[in-house]
């Protein structure tokens, strides 16, 4: 059974929303994890106010990483912000390029070839399994499964290795231009491809043994950090997370994109809603998207064009207008808003990231009432970039 955290047995608050306590009291104490912190979600903070080992309240605290990303674009050509856009979420650069890259193509009327199309969806679902890779080794390490962390960086380094012959670059790709991609798949990337997803799934299997059959895992994981699915709209919860609480909410599904209504998929949908079960719908989403990946090199035109052609975008100007261009990445729903002047520059861009209700408001709600040493494991759960909400 889910635990659910009783908060009447804590102090009141104040007009301004603090506590109404007295530090000096020696029953109160405050404490800081982060931002620099093995129990830390990458360069943020939680200011943690505990009453013994439980924490009485949290707030989130940012600003300890590159920010302002949004003002920045305003300030720069269009073709200029894609090296900005992709420091927004490091681990999974894309997905800020293929947002991006389609709000300006929606407002300057481009049309993108078809091969485009299914060279970016490989793209998105490569960085998916990399962002999950990333998150399963963090989770087992927030309870102290170092080895996890470990075999996940090894196969993600090898997915790193074909990003690498694809795009030119292991991190930041700036391959999902306007009008398409940069190029076309090198010869044989489908077979080493193939090769990579096998080694994926070898050792997701072990993972499954040795993290999600763990007794230990499960004692500290079960029924830790529940969120009532009647939350989800009310905190702006997508994703993962919500699926995890019963809900199947996933953009590829709903508004599709891309050639996603050409994939044979169902969203993975969980049940108990704790972090356990987060674990685990990410664990089987990670498979779905390997399965997806091997859809779409068996799918994808083997020729055609993969970029249209584009005026010179030194001097480009788009017609003033607006919109909002929304998909699902590793996180949850992820959105671009851009406005445009009729001037060579953005007029505005505003990023909507899972993380920013994930780590803050909801995060704030759910550590409540948790022990000191669960901390870790709740934040990691919740799957949050830093980047996304300092931008």
């Amino acid at each position: 059974m889910a635990y659910r955290p009783d908060r009447s047995q804590y102090p009141s608050r104040k007009a301004d929303g603090s506590l109404d306590i007295d530090l000096t009291s020696g029953k109160y104490l405050k404490l800081w994890q982060g931002p620099q912190h093995p129990g830390i979600t990458g360069n943020m903070a939680v200011e943690l106010t505990v009453c013994g080992d439980e924490v009485v309240e949290g707030k989130t605290h940012v600003g300890y990483l590159h920010r302002g990303f949004e003002k920045l674009m305003e300030r720069r050509t269009f073709i200029q912000c894609f090296p900005i856009v992709c420091r927004i979420c490091v681990p999974e650069p894309d997905f800020n390029e293929y947002c991006y890259a389609v709000a300006v193509e929606e407002l300057a009327g481009i049309e993108v070839p078809e091969r485009a199309h299914w060279i970016r969806t490989l793209i998105l679902e490569m960085g998916r399994i990399n962002s999950y890779l990333m998150y399963l080794g963090g989770q087992a390490g927030a309870l102290g499964q170092g080895v996890i962390g470990q075999w996940t960086t090894y196969v993600r380094d090898l997915m790193l290795d074909r990003f690498e012959e694809l795009t030119g670059a292991r991190i930041y790709h700036m391959f999902i231009m306007p009008g398409g991609v940069r190029d076309g798949l090198p010869d044989g990337f489908h077979k080493r491809m193939k090769k990579t997803l096998r080694e994926i799934e070898k050792t997701l299997d072990d993972v499954e043994d040795v993290m999600f059959n763990n007794a230990v895992f499960k004692k500290r994981t079960v029924g830790l950090g529940y969120i009532d699915p009647a939350l989800l709209d009310t905190y702006g919860v997508t994703g993962p997370t919500a699926r995890a609480a019963g809900v199947a909410k996933d953009v590829r599904k709903d508004q599709p994109y891309l050639v996603y209504p050409e994939l044979d998929f169902e969203p993975v949908v969980g049940r108990d809603s704790d972090v356990y079960t987060r674990a685990d719908v990410r664990r089987r989403d990670l498979l779905m998207s390997v399965d997806l990946i091997r859809q779409i090199l068996a799918k994808m035109p083997d020729e055609g064009p993969v970029m249209t052609e584009l005026p010179n975008v030194l001097h480009w100007k788009i017609p003033r207008g607006e919109t909002y261009v929304r998909g699902e990445c590793s996180r949850g729903e992820y959105g671009y808003y851009l406005v445009t002047d009729g001037s060579g520059y953005p007029r505005r861009v505003n990023v909507r990231g899972p993380s920013y209700t994930h780590a803050m408001a909801l995060l704030e709600r759910l550590i409540v009432n948790c022990n000191i040493s669960d901390v870790a494991a709740l934040m990691v759960s919740l799957h949050t970039y830093p980047p996304e909400i300092e931008r």
